[in-house]
């Protein structure tokens, strides 16, 4: 059993359906862990597995694999809980939870709540280096004529 690429399905009803039923119940845990943390955000099939989106952007997606739920909220949300994911199995933009363990509810969640924090300021700090990247131009056009 792997997480499927399956673009014919179109829910993540779907998706959860296709495995053993406790890997069902792990899959539906993580699927309400990140509701609960997101509330505002919106769930669709992305990449083949669940999503959940946030003003129309990715947020985080999860998957059923032979093993473990992967958990994929971008790498710089994973850098910020190192210590706490240093149990766990991973890469840079994802990170394994085992089959065989409860999932971690509390880590989830916070993973989840900062990359929402992260996607809100995003325009904002997207902006401000804009601005000082223009500033800078400016200053080294103004240095250049004189």
């Amino acid at each position: 059993m792997a997480a499927r690429m399956d673009t014919s399905i179109i829910t993540i009803d779907e998706y959860i359906a296709g495995f053993p039923a406790p890997v069902q119940k792990l899959l539906e845990q993580m699927r309400t862990i990140i509701s609960k943390a997101a509330t505002t955000a919106t769930e669709k099939m992305a990449y083949g597995i669940p999503t959940f989106a946030l003003n129309g952007k990715n947020l985080v997606h999860f998957g059923g694999y032979k093993k473990h739920i992967g958990f994929y909220p971008a790498p710089r949300s994973l850098e910020q809980f190192a210590k706490e994911l240093a149990a766990y199995e991973g890469s840079k933009g994802t990170v394994q939870f085992p089959l065989d363990k409860a999932l971690p509810a509390a880590l989830i969640t916070k993973i989840t709540k900062f990359r929402a924090s992260e996607m809100k300021n995003a325009p904002v700090l997207r902006q401000t280096a804009e601005r000082l990247s223009s500033n800078k131009l400016s200053s080294k056009k103004v240095a250049k004529k004189k």
